[in-house]
């Protein structure tokens, strides 16, 4: 099965690079919000009380990160949906390759798009604005959104080999994607100090809320609190619910 993944990653990756723009586009929403509302965030955190410890971009900065897998990844679905309407996608099913590599493959391609992207909006974040992290916040920031990747990737495929609809399909992701992200902090931090009581128990209950505040507590430096565990804890519950899903829904469609 190695090979094959290696096989299926390297033609999907081949396909990427021959259309780049598409990476650019992706990164286009997460840099609007560095640069236009990373300075608003700054006078915010100095005057406001409850945001989270840490300058204003030690916040923001991984909450886009984890934007960028949210919307990127989730909508990978739609390159399926194409294969399948034009064929392609059923004359691999028909060849003896493993229906988990199908399904590695791609979202192993899906990751290392992401985590190029979250390195490219780093760098902006280092050399424009005020960013400080160390080196192992970075590497661990880097480890989570490419798990982040592999999970959301996978859910991706799974619905859209479940719907086989390119009208179904963005519906039902606008509907759920739009509720996490205001209900994950990524925006702005949902905090006991700034939301109201029932908004923040809600906040609670939304898996990428951990996720955030892990990647924020990472930037600050504090490798040993509970907001780090509880959110690599959750996210590699996410990932390896995701990708058993995935599989499972990839060797059921191709039975």
């Amino acid at each position: 099965m190695p090979r094959e993944t290696w096989l299926i990653f390297s033609r999907a990756m081949s396909l990427s690079l021959r259309n780049p723009a598409w990476i650019m586009i992706g990164l286009l929403q997460p840099v609007l919000y560095l640069v236009l509302f990373g300075p608003l965030l700054e006078r915010m955190t100095e005057s406001t009380p409850g945001f989270p410890p840490g300058t204003s971009w030690q916040i923001l900065t991984p909450a886009l990160i984890i934007q960028l897998a949210l919307f990127g990844s989730s909508f990978v679905g739609f390159g399926l949906l194409a294969e399948l309407r034009l064929g392609a996608f059923e004359r691999m099913r028909v060849t003896p390759v493993s229906r988990t590599a199908l399904l590695l493959g791609r979202v192993l391609r899906d990751a290392v798009q992401t985590v190029a992207q979250a390195l490219l909006i780093l760098v902006l974040a280092f050399l424009m604005f005020d960013l400080r992290a160390s080196v192992g916040a970075v590497a661990l920031t880097l480890l989570m959104v490419a798990m982040l990747s592999l999970a959301l990737s996978s859910c991706s495929y799974a619905l859209a080999l479940r719907l086989k609809s390119e009208e179904a399909f963005p519906a039902i992701l606008n509907t759920a994607l739009l509720p996490i992200l205001l209900l994950s902090g990524i925006v702005i931090p949902i905090t006991q100090g700034l939301a109201p009581g029932w908004l923040y128990g809600i906040s609670r209950w939304n898996p990428f809320t951990h996720v955030v505040d892990a990647e924020r507590a990472s930037f600050r430096g504090e490798f040993t609190t509970d907001a780090l565990l509880t959110g690599s804890l959750v996210l590699f519950a996410m990932t390896a619910l995701s990708v058993l899903w995935g599989v499972r829904t990839f060797s059921r469609e191709s039975a």
